[in-house]
């Protein structure tokens, strides 16, 4: 069964039946993959490093999956009203998380 994920409050279309609760996924990029990223600087192009996107295209798509696990889990066919955050934590700041949250929901 497919989850659908918007980032919308409401379906158009498929009313909500049952709200079952709030999902979240995370996930956290360490110090190394930062240490490794800088020693690879020579990625950037026009500003842009390959790297550092390929990465946090990684990470959002381990949270992303982890919130789609969870809803599955819960017996919702949706999510709505996802936020997407990056945080910096850590000692010194030396990872990044990315952080998936909405709500998990029974659509018709």
């Amino acid at each position: 069964m497919d989850i659908i994920i918007t980032t919308t409050h409401v379906i158009e279309g498929r009313p909500v039946r049952r709200y079952l609760g709030v999902v979240v996924g995370e996930a956290i990029l360490g110090a190394n993959i930062f240490k490794d990223l800088f020693a690879g600087i020579r990625d950037i192009v026009g500003g842009r490093s390959g790297a550092y996107e390929k990465e946090l295209a990684k990470a959002r798509s381990i949270a992303f999956d982890e919130v789609s696990e969870k809803a599955r889990a819960l017996g919702a066919n949706a999510v709505v009203g996802i936020d997407l955050d990056y945080e910096v934590v850590g000692r010194e700041n030396g990872m990044l998380m990315v952080s998936v949250s909405g709500t998990a929901v029974e659509i018709a």
